[in-house]
C-alpha cells in the first residue's frame, strides 16, 4: 500500500546520485532476512536501529580524549560521533553520494568503543593479547551484544564501513572511505580546540606552516578539509585529499598522537584509567559468573577474555568508575 514511498526515494537517487554511490535498491541485504519497510530503505532503517540502540545512547558518558573533564564544553564519544555524521553528509552530498548510508556508517562507527577513550582502548588491547581493537567490537557490537544478543542485523555495507572506518581500513563503498576521512577530520579538529581548552597545548605549539594551509580554526578546517575532497574526488571512483591539505592534515594528525593522545602526552588521568579498568578485568577474568547474566550467558560461546571485554567495553565512564567504587572502595559505616 505504501510502497511506493520508498520508490520515491530509489528514483531521486537513480536522478541524484553519482555513478560510483551505493544505491539503496543495490544492497547486499542482511544476514537474517526481514520483511522490507514500505517506506524506508535499507540503510534508512540501519541509521534509525543504530541512533535507538543502547549502544548509542552510552556514548553520551563516553570519553573522546579528556577523561573526567568539568567544563560541560568538552566532546564525549557521542558528540564526536555526531560531528562524524554531519562533515561525512556534507562530504557525501557534494560527491552525490549515498548520504543514508553515510549518516548510518557514521553513527555506528563507534558503538563499541571503550569507556576512557583511546586509553581504554589500549588497556584493552594489552590485556586481550593485542587483539581488542574498537572497529571491530563496534561490528560485535551490532552483531552480537545489542537487543541482549539478538543484534541489529544491519546491511552488508554499513557494517563494512564500521568495520573499516580506520585509516588501514579498505572499505568497499565510496560512502565508506567518506566516513573514514570525516572521522580523522573530525576528531583532529576538534580535540585541538579541546586540548586547548583544557591547557594541554597552545595553538602556537601547532606546525605552523600546516596550520596556515589548512586553516586557523576549526570552521576553516573543516570547510578546506570537505573542499579539498571535493576537489580531487569529484566524479571519480575514489575518495581523496588533494595536495596541500592532504599533507598539513596528515601532519597535524601526527602531531596529536604525539602531543595528545598517547599515553605519555599529557593527559594525567590515562594512568589511573588504566589501572581501574586492569582491576576489573582481573576480577571478571577470575569471576566471569559475577558479569550481568547476559554477559555471563556469552561464555557457553566465546572465551572469557572475549566476554570480558565485551563487558568493559560496553560500559560508560561513569559506569565504570562506579562500578569499581562499589566493588573496591571501602564504605563508611556508622556505629548506633
Amino acid at each position: 500500500m505504501f510502497e511506493h514511498l520508498k520508490e520515491i526515494t530509489y528514483k531521486k537517487e537513480d536522478e541524484f546520485l553519482s555513478q560510483y554511490a551505493c544505491f539503496s535498491k543495490n544492497t547486499k541485504g542482511r544476514a537474517v532476512f526481514e520483511d522490507p519497510c514500505p517506506m524506508r530503505t535499507e540503510f534508512q532503517r540501519d541509521r534509525d536501529r543504530i541512533m535507538h540502540s543502547k549502544a548509542f545512547r552510552r556514548l553520551k558518558n563516553k570519553t573522546q580524549v579528556f577523561l573526567a573533564p568539568e567544563g560541560d564544553h568538552y566532546r564525549t564519544r557521542m558528540t564526536h560521533t555526531l560531528d562524524v555524521m554531519q562533515i561525512a553528509r556534507s562530504i557525501a552530498r557534494v560527491l552525490r553520494l549515498n548520504e543514508d548510508l553515510t549518516e548510518a556508517i557514521a553513527l555506528g562507527h563507534d558503538l563499541g568503543h571503550t569507556p576512557f577513550g583511546h586509553a581504554g582502548e589500549r588497556t584493552l588491547n594489552r590485556l586481550s593479547g593485542g587483539w581488542f581493537h574498537h572497529n571491530e567490537q563496534s561490528v560485535r557490537v551490532c552483531d552480537i551484544i545489542e537487543k541482549e544478543g539478538r543484534g541489529l542485523n544491519l546491511t552488508f555495507e554499513v557494517k563494512d564501513g564500521i568495520l573499516n572506518h580506520r585509516s588501514s581500513g579498505k572499505p568497499m563503498t565510496l560512502e565508506g572511505k567518506v566516513v573514514m576521512f570525516a572521522d580523522k577530520i573530525a576528531y583532529v579538529n576538534h580535540d585541538i580546540d579541546d586540548a586547548v581548552r583544557a591547557k594541554l597545548l597552545k595553538i602556537e605549539d601547532l606546525p605552523q606552516d600546516d596550520l596556515k594551509i589548512f586553516g586557523e580554526t576549526a570552521t576553516k578546517r573543516i570547510n578546506n578539509a570537505i573542499l579539498a575532497i571535493y576537489e580531487k574526488s569529484n566524479g571519480k571512483n575514489f575518495v581523496e585529499m588533494s595536495e596541500p591539505a592532504a599533507t598539513a592534515m596528515a601532519n597535524l594528525r601526527k602531531f596529536m598522537f604525539q602531543n595528545v593522545y598517547n599515553e605519555k602526552a599529557g593527559n594525567t588521568e590515562n594512568e589511573r584509567a588504566d589501572r581501574l579498568l586492569e582491576i576489573l578485568f582481573d576480577k571478571f577474568l577470575n569471576h566471569p559468573e559475577e558479569m550481568p547474566p547476559f554477559f555471563a550467558s556469552l561464555l557457553d560461546r566465546y572465551d572469557t577474555k572475549v566476554v570480558v571485554c565485551d563487558y568493559l567495553a560496553s560500559m560508560s565512564d561513569t559506569y565504570a568508575i562506579n562500578l569499581f567504587n562499589d566493588l573496591f572502595v571501602p564504605k563508611p559505616w556508622v556505629v548506633l
